[in-house]
């Protein structure tokens, strides 16, 4: 049973979800080296839990890691040598953009094309936006709003999926390690990886 039936039998059995409830439940990337390519071997797995097309989320993750890719219908490969840490951080943005709910931050979402626009529509609390992603040029070309090694103080809007506080500043997204959403936190960033930012607090 896919992610999409789940959701619909858990709406009919119970009218009211907690978050442990709406919480992701994605496997980890598995990754392969294949000479001057890695594979994604469990892509297929992964668009599953998130309720998402394969090639959609394909698509993305080859554009988050700035390389050209093969998609071969539940898994693909990339060109260069990637780290499963980078297919994470690749999906985690996707996650943020194409199936978290901006408003109650819960995953309960689909993606639907309204008069040739991508929009996010969210199943829980009925909010809805329209899903614009930069090109990776024009990310690039804005400069770093983030540096590592550098103390920034952050509002926690949200939980991500393995429990660490969320933050937005600029074009970045920042998990913070520590941090609960609702707080505002001194934190160090750590690594960051495109527009993704990771970071504990201080």
């Amino acid at each position: 049973m896919n992610y999409a039936d789940s959701l619909d039998r858990a709406l009919e059995a119970l009218p009211e979800r907690n978050e442990e409830q709406s919480r992701l439940d994605v496997p980890d990337p598995a990754g392969e080296t294949d000479g001057a390519f890695t594979r994604l071997t469990n892509l297929g797995e992964i668009a599953d839990a998130l309720g998402r097309e394969a090639e959609h989320v394909h698509s993305n993750v080859q554009r988050e890691l700035g390389t050209n890719g093969q998609f071969n219908t539940d898994r693909a490969r990339y060109n260069g040598s990637f780290t499963v840490a980078d297919f994470q951080a690749a999906l985690d943005e996707y996650i943020a953009e194409y199936v978290t709910c901006s408003e109650c931050g819960l995953p309960d979402t689909r993606l639907v094309t309204e008069d040739g626009v991508d929009m996010l529509r969210c199943e829980a609390c009925g909010a809805f936006r329209p899903v614009t992603k930069r090109s990776a040029q024009t990310q690039s070309s804005s400069g770093p709003a983030v540096e590592e090694g550098t103390t920034y103080e952050l509002e926690i809007t949200g939980t991500g999926r393995k429990g660490d506080g969320v933050a937005e500043k600029g074009k970045f997204t920042i998990f913070v390690s520590g941090a609960r959403e609702g707080q505002t936190v001194r934190a160090i960033v750590e690594r960051t990886s495109g527009t993704l930012a990771f970071a504990r607090v201080v």
